[in-house]
C-alpha cells in the first residue's frame, strides 16, 4: 500500500514536471508566445510559389510594414489589428486584433489573409511576376523574406503559418 501510494506520488510528480517542462520547451522556440499571443493550436506550413527577392533585409521588411501601418492610420476609422514584425531580423509577420471580435476562429484568420492578398496582387511587385492573379499574400510575405506570419484574436487564439520555398513543386 506504501509502495503504492508512493508510486502515485512519484508518478503525479513526474507528470506536473513533464507538463512544466514541455511549456517551456515549446516557449523557447517562440518567445513571443504568452507575449503578443497564446500558443498556436495549429501551426500550418505554406509552400511559396516565389523565391525571396535578392537584398531583402530587415530595413525592407520593417519599411513594409510601416506601409501597412500608414495605409490602415490613412482610413477614416481605427483599425482594429496592430500589425509589427520580430525576431532578430524582422522576420515574423505579427497580426493582432485589438477589438474582441477580431481572428478569433481560422475562418476569420483566411478572410483577412483574402482580404491581403487582394490588396496584395495591386502591389508593383507582383505586377512585375506577371502573374499576379496566383500570387497570395503569403507569396508577397516570402519574396520579402517573412518566415512566419502568426495571427491572433490577442486573447485565446493565434494560428500561425511557416513559409517555406519551393523546388519543383515541394516544399524545402
Amino acid at each position: 500500500m506504501l509502495l503504492n501510494s508512493c508510486g502515485r506520488i512519484i508518478f503525479g510528480g513526474l507528470l506536473v514536471f513533464l507538463t512544466f517542462y514541455t511549456g517551456v520547451a515549446s516557449a523557447k522556440t517562440d518567445r513571443y508566445v504568452g507575449y503578443y499571443y497564446p500558443q498556436p493550436a495549429i501551426i500550418e506550413t505554406y509552400c511559396a510559389r516565389v523565391p525571396q527577392l535578392p537584398n531583402m533585409d530587415k530595413r525592407r521588411r520593417i519599411g513594409f510594414v510601416i506601409g501597412i501601418k500608414e495605409g490602415m492610420a490613412n482610413k477614416p476609422y481605427d483599425s482594429p489589428y496592430a500589425v509589427f514584425a520580430k525576431g532578430g531580423d524582422s522576420r515574423k509577420l505579427i497580426i493582432v486584433a485589438k477589438t474582441e471580435g477580431h481572428l478569433q476562429t481560422i475562418y476569420r484568420v483566411r478572410a483577412l489573409l483574402a482580404d491581403l492578398t487582394t490588396s496584395a496582387r495591386t502591389t508593383p511587385i507582383f505586377e512585375e511576376s506577371g502573374m499576379p492573379e496566383n500570387l497570395t499574400f503569403l507569396d508577397l510575405l516570402t519574396l520579402l523574406g517573412f518566415e512566419t506570419v502568426t495571427l491572433s484574436d490577442g486573447d485565446r487564439f493565434s494560428h500561425q503559418i511557416r513559409m517555406k520555398l519551393s523546388k519543383n513543386g515541394v516544399c524545402e
